[in-house]
């Protein structure tokens, strides 16, 4: 996850005092949206989860004061994003694999608001470099024709707001409105993928593991291309994260109904260093959590 300074809000009081206001504000905002890997390589999910949400919002504090600052805007539409997804979104899945209804509907209601005011970040990080929000939300040929113009700086946010975007719509598929946008995140994401593929240590190919599991081949996904999209990953990581191994095991050998791969790939995942690589520490960790859980259920996920 994005580094969330509680500096940051010392920083500007210390300067309200000395009358330099404007000078503190752009520490502040430059510190709070600094990229780094502090919690990225936590061995202590419950420490991140607990830790997170003051740090978001002590950026959106600062951005109040900064509104056009770009890194803030990404920072945002990192932090929401990720937070709603590892912390708010999987207990929500897990507690539907445990018949705790209730809970999880009320889980991807919340997930689903992180999602969409990471979205509204993202965007506004965007119309800061280029002035594309507009032409995104329009979807279509504008969408398509802004895309054209990104470049290869742009990816960061181009990831997170197609990310966000798609997230919102899946954990809401009864709005049937906001379905019909999810092309303009694909999109987006695919424009990602052709700018810089190796992003994020694969990143966008991790999407692609998810995603062209829901769609048949006829549609451009299915299961070879979700396999294609997990090598690429695996080799841009090193074979490092775990992750996208339990996406293609949840996504295509549930649906291929090949139960002993599938318990094979989960095993490995649970049985893997988390740590191997400092910075995929806590991503790995989460994703283990994930795999043991879809063990436990195994019995309920093939006839």
């Amino acid at each position: 996850m994005k580094r969330a300074l509680s500096t940051s809000a010392l920083l500007a009081t210390l300067a309200f005092a000395s009358g330099c206001k404007s000078v503190a504000l752009k520490f502040a905002a430059d510190a709070a949206a600094g990229t780094g890997d502090t919690y990225a390589k936590d061995n202590d999910p419950q420490l991140v989860r607990d830790a997170v949400p003051f740090g978001l919002k002590t950026m959106e504090g600062v951005l109040d004061e900064k509104p056009d600052h770009e890194g803030l805007l990404t920072a945002l539409a990192s932090g929401f994003t990720q937070y709603g997804y590892a912390f708010v979104q999987t207990d929500a899945d897990l507690d539907d694999l445990d018949g705790r209804l209730e809970r999880a509907r009320a889980g991807r209601e919340r997930a689903h608001r992180l999602y969409l005011r990471a979205r509204e970040y993202g965007l506004r990080g965007l119309d800061v470099r280029r002035r594309l929000a507009g032409l995104l939300r329009g979807g279509g040929e504008g969408a398509r024709w802004a895309l054209g113009k990104a470049q290869k700086g742009d990816v960061p946010l181009l990831y997170w707001t197609a990310a966000s975007w798609a997230l919102s719509i899946a954990s809401n598929k009864g709005d049937m409105a906001a379905v019909s946008e999810l092309p303009t995140p694909v999109a987006m994401m695919e424009r990602a993928l052709a700018l810089d593929e190796t992003w994020a240590d694969g990143a966008i190919h991790e999407f692609f593991v998810t995603y062209d599991a829901t769609r048949s081949a006829a549609e451009g996904g299915g299961p070879d291309r979700a396999k294609a999209h997990l090598d690429r990953v695996m080799a841009i990581s090193m074979n490092k994260k775990l992750g996208p191994r339990v996406a293609y095991a949840e996504g295509v050998l549930v649906q291929q109904q090949n139960r002993d791969e599938f318990v094979r790939v989960l095993q490995e995942v649970v049985r893997a260093n988390p740590g191997a690589v400092p910075r995929f520490t806590l991503a790995n960790l989460i994703a283990q959590r994930r795999a043991k859980a879809l063990l436990a259920h195994v019995d309920d996920l093939f006839l």
